[in-house]
């Protein structure tokens, strides 16, 4: 392949219980918008789709190539990438999980692209410390480093072992917000903005979305105030602190969670989870009502700091609020107690309480005004 950036697209065999299929289909979908959106001009020198599923198949646009995953293989993220990269001789890859960045438009994709044709020694993501787009130059850096089982710590790895100068994405929700649950379904569906095939994909999902748009409503209002708990960003919080109406009360534990290995049951340590295991799922969520009008909680921390180990499907269920459906106890006696609360209340992973959010607000921005123009 030419030396051009060369987009490769990651997407994953999502399967399992109804949810977890339709996350499947859903970033199925934002894969071929990407592709789509990323490939006409003349940014990249190729594009591949790296996969097991077979989602797309007779579907990819002219131009891609489909790599499939070697069957019968233990899929590890790194290993896969690096052998991409160094069999075709890749020499400016550019990554992308599928799902990672469904708002990115074809433009910001090209201009990343053109940035890595500028030279050697650099790697761009969209963010530092958990990256769902990682474009780097030399291609070979991947030979210098551990490789990580996930993508999320690929950007820190070039950083610091190949010496790669870091150039990350300006933080927005275009670059924040990824596909990670239902529960980010939830949300793009509700503020809008996904490319066409996951647009289509939309008219289909169906989930309720009242508690979003309760939480939005308070996100705008002067005299409201609503808590945000989990992995949230020093990013994240500047830009509730100036994008808000309302008042802001956060609780920020466990960033880098996964990163450090503290994401297995009973590692993780929050004290939002100390409290919660000493009075009770009901009585948490009656207190959290004393202190704020809406909530958006990140339950991952709570559920490793309470030894908790429920299924993707149970955690998917939890995002959207099926609480009914959930086999792990403890996460049905969470769920159910947060649905009941007497404020709105948001489940979710890190997601919600990053690009999530900032999706949320701006959503909820562009109501206000049309509820004004009405």
């Amino acid at each position: 392949m030419p030396d051009t950036p060369v987009l490769i697209v990651f997407l994953g065999d999502v399967a399992g219980s109804p949810l977890e299929e339709q996350l499947g289909r859903a970033l199925a979908e934002a894969a071929l918008d990407l592709l789509e959106e990323a490939l006409p001009g003349d940014s990249f020198g190729g594009a591949l789709l790296v996969t097991a599923s077979h989602e797309l198949d007779g579907r990819l646009p002219q131009g891609v190539e489909l790599d499939r995953d070697p069957e019968g293989e233990p899929f590890h993220f790194g290993r896969r990438l690096a052998a991409v990269v160094r069999e075709r001789g890749i020499a400016r890859p550019f990554y992308v999980g599928a799902g990672g960045v469904p708002l990115l438009r074809g433009s910001d994709i090209g201009g990343v692209a053109w940035h890595l044709r500028d030279g050697d020694g650099f790697v761009v993501s969209n963010n530092y410390f958990s990256a769902d787009l990682v474009a780097f130059s030399p291609g070979d850096a991947l030979e210098r480093i551990e490789l990580p089982a996930r993508d999320n710590l690929l950007p820190r790895l070039l950083h610091d072992q190949a010496g790669l100068e870091s150039h990350p994405l300006p933080r927005s929700s275009a670059t924040q917000f990824n596909l990670d649950s239902p529960g980010d379904l939830a949300v793009l569906k509700l503020a809008g903005g996904a490319g066409r095939h996951l647009s289509a994909f939309f008219e289909g999902f169906e989930t309720d979305l009242a508690a979003y748009r309760a939480v939005m409503t308070k996100l705008v209002d002067p005299g409201a105030e609503v808590l945000v708990a989990g992995r949230v960003g020093s990013q994240v919080w500047s830009y509730l602190e100036t994008e808000t109406a309302c008042r802001m009360r956060i609780y920020s534990e466990e960033r880098g969670m996964r990163a450090a290995g503290r994401d297995a049951p009973g590692a993780a340590r929050s004290l939002l989870a100390y409290h919660l295991r000493e009075v009770g799922a009901q009585r948490f969520f009656a207190e959290l009502a004393e202190l704020a009008d809406a909530a958006c909680i990140d339950t991952r921390p709570l559920l490793s700091h309470l030894g908790a180990d429920p299924s993707r499907a149970d955690r998917f269920r939890s995002d959207l609020g099926c609480a009914a459906e959930i086999e792990d106890p403890l996460l049905r006696e969470l769920t159910e107690a947060a649905q009941a609360a007497p404020v709105p209340v948001l489940l979710g992973g890190h997601s919600l309480v990053s690009g999530g959010l900032m999706l949320l607000t701006e959503a909820a921005w562009r109501e206000e005004d049309r509820r004004i123009q009405a």
